[in-house]
């Protein structure tokens, strides 16, 4: 029997904000003499909101209370409330997560998007939502193992993220976007040109700067090379110099040299590498958005790579927010206390399975040694950690209550101070182990999941129970390719 969850997906971009709803079908896709297995099997996009230009006081500042109001209206408009939802995302992107009070519209936003939500503003997750939501993800299980990569091209940045098998591989991100160039579209004087903009535009001797007028051949140069260093940056030529590149380097380049099959493009540029721009009117909203789709449309070196449609451009990191966050536990889970849930923001403290060798012999030591790394500062208490390791197949009774020994040993310190643990498994023992440690560890508030893939370096929410508590709702929040 299904179940059916609402969730909504709210981006707050560079240029523009947009909210949409779906709804998620769970259901237990095992056979009636198995173990249930509770999984997303369909979603579906209610609602899609009006795109509205991201409110903001200045260039610094984002207008919190026109954000919320914008966000309200959709609400009213969709004939939703917060309390109907299960699940979704807060999305702040782009330059915009550099705004001063950007955590601020965090907060103001998270009473609006349901008890279980996600809000980050991390590139490399970014890049990733973007690449479910325009469906770059699921084409690459199509590809016989060669990888995807999909450019989000936004106002301000360019995120890229390479699938292989359905999976996210690698990520980058470049200070690259449509609008780091502001511009009246009749006398093309220049209101505004990103720092990074400009260092490019003197390396070429462009009349490009603030204040003054520029012409159309100079913005086509421009535009052209910023298409090539985006092009350098999937390895895909060796012409533009390497300092270019590295300029606009937001965090990390691509870690190595991926054989694509295919390139998909999403974002708002996007829909003018697809259908191209009106040279009569190259420059629509007063920025250089169309140009640049263009120029990366009428580069060779991007014309080495089959170009795929993909099922979303400019909507693509809000329905990957909306609809592609959220994944379900396993069926065998154990939660001492749900009363607890929801909870959000857990650091992963992941052991290796070099950790878990010799039947366990260092596990308790090793663990004991990192979990100092969330020691608070000059205190002898510990910031909550979720605490994520393999696990072993089929373990009997023993072999449980030995994993469960040396867990509490490793964890003694942490203990100490701390209600809740949080054990997060790859396989298939969370609830023999959750109750091992509800019976060795009384009082304390024990969740215990498993068939979720996280790393150090994540953070997990965890949702309300679903099917009739046999599965909670989680989000892993990747930092996985930051470096």
């Amino acid at each position: 029997m299904s179940e059916f969850l609402l969730s909504v997906g709210i981006d707050l971009g560079t240029t523009t904000t947009q909210l949409i709803f779906s709804r998620l079908e769970v259901e237990n896709t095992a056979s009636a003499a198995s173990i249930p297995r509770i999984q997303i099997v369909d979603k579906e996009i209610i609602y899609r909101g009006e795109i509205y230009f991201t409110p903001l006081i200045n260039r610094t500042v984002i207008d919190v209370n026109a954000v919320r109001e914008l966000v309200e209206k959709e609400y009213k408009k969709a004939g939703i409330t917060p309390s109907d939802l299960a699940a979704g995302a807060v999305i702040i992107t782009g330059e915009t997560a550099r705004k001063e009070n950007s955590a601020a519209v965090l907060r103001t936003l998270s009473g609006l998007a349901g008890d279980f939500v996600v809000a980050t503003a991390g590139s490399d997750l970014e890049s990733i939502i973007a690449g479910r939501g325009a469906g770059t993800a699921a084409m690459s299980k199509k590809t016989f193992g060669r990888p995807l990569a999909n450019l989000d091209i936004g106002g301000g940045t360019t995120n890229t993220a390479v699938f292989k098998d359905g999976d996210p591989v690698d990520t980058s991100c470049l200070d690259i976007g449509g609008r780091q160039i502001i511009l009246d579209p009749a006398s093309l004087k220049i209101t505004y040109v990103a720092e990074k903009v400009k260092v490019l535009s003197d390396r070429l001797k462009l009349n490009i700067k603030e204040g003054g007028v520029t012409s159309l051949g100079d913005l086509t140069r421009l535009c052209r090379r910023l298409a090539e260093i985006m092009a350098q940056s999937l390895n895909l030529t060796s012409d533009c110099p390497t300092e270019d590149l590295e300029l606009f380097i937001t965090a990390h380049p691509l870690r190595q040299t991926w054989p694509l099959s295919g390139l998909t493009f999403s974002g708002g540029v996007a829909d003018f590498i697809y259908n191209d721009y009106d040279p009569r009117q190259p420059f629509p909203y007063g920025d250089i958005g169309p140009l640049l789709g263009h120029c990366i449309r009428e580069c060779p070196a991007f014309q080495k790579v089959e170009r795929l449609v993909p099922q979303e451009t400019i909507r693509a990191t809000v329905v990957g927010a909306g609809s592609n966050t959220m994944e379900i536990s396993g069926s065998t889970i154990a939660i001492s206390d749900q009363t607890v849930l929801p909870i959000k923001n857990i650091p992963i403290l992941k052991l290796t399975e070099d950790d878990e060798a010799g039947d366990y012999k260092y596990f308790s030591s090793r663990l004991a040694e990192k979990v100092t790394w969330y020691k608070e500062e000059n205190r002898d208490s510990y910031h909550e950690v979720a605490v994520a390791f393999k696990g072993v197949l089929d373990p009997s009774f023993e072999k449980v209550k030995y994993i469960c020994g040396k867990v509490i040993e490793g964890l003694s310190d942490y203990l100490r101070t701390n209600d809740l643990l949080v054990v997060v498994l790859d396989r298939d023992m969370a609830k023999s182990l959750g109750n091992a440690l509800m019976n060795a560890l009384p009082g304390k508030k024990i969740i215990s999941l498993d068939t979720v893939k996280v790393d150090n370096g994540d953070y997990i929410d965890i949702g309300s129970p679903l099917a009739n508590g046999r599965v909670v709702p989680v989000v892993v929040k990747t930092l996985v390719f930051g470096r």
